[in-house]
């Protein structure tokens, strides 16, 4: 009976210290995940965003001019993907800086989207919220910045 009871309490603290230790709200984890994101943008993928966006998700475009919720994204990729392309010749990030509190990060830095003529900078803040072990992007502002401040 007493080894019994050992064992069970060796297997369970094992369980709960792997259990901890496995968490997306890594600064590498999120950095990883934001890439994601800026790929999905590129190359339209409905179903990263249907499993990352979380469902309250918003996304603030370029002086309030837009804003979306998960679907619209998820709508806008299908039809893109369908037409098999999208209005993006390329999407490149820098400056990526992660401040993680808790089950919440905030990632800031630059994209650089060229859907021609020229190339348009932005700056941007996506939050991700980690919920039951998994990291979803439940915020997004993104920011042009004026080709005078670059």
């Amino acid at each position: 009976m007493r080894a019994s009871i050992l064992l069970f309490l060796l297997v369970f603290s094992s369980y709960y210290i792997a259990s901890a230790q496995t968490t997306c709200m890594t600064a590498e984890s999120i950095k990883l995940l934001d890439s994601k994101w800026e790929e999905a943008n590129l190359h339209p993928n409905p179903d990263f965003f249907e499993t990352t966006l979380g469902e309250e998700f918003v996304w603030v475009h370029n002086h309030g001019t837009m804003v979306d919720s998960k679907w619209s994204v998820v709508e806008r990729a299908k039809k893109q993907k369908a037409a098999g392309t999208s209005n993006t010749r390329s999407r490149s990030q820098r400056d990526v800086k992660v401040a993680i509190s808790g089950n919440t990060a905030v990632v800031t830095g630059i994209t650089v989207v060229d859907r021609g003529p020229q190339p348009t900078t932005y700056h941007f803040m996506r939050t991700y919220v980690e919920i039951g072990g998994k990291c979803y992007l439940i915020g997004n502002h993104t920011m042009a910045i004026p080709k005078e401040e670059l």
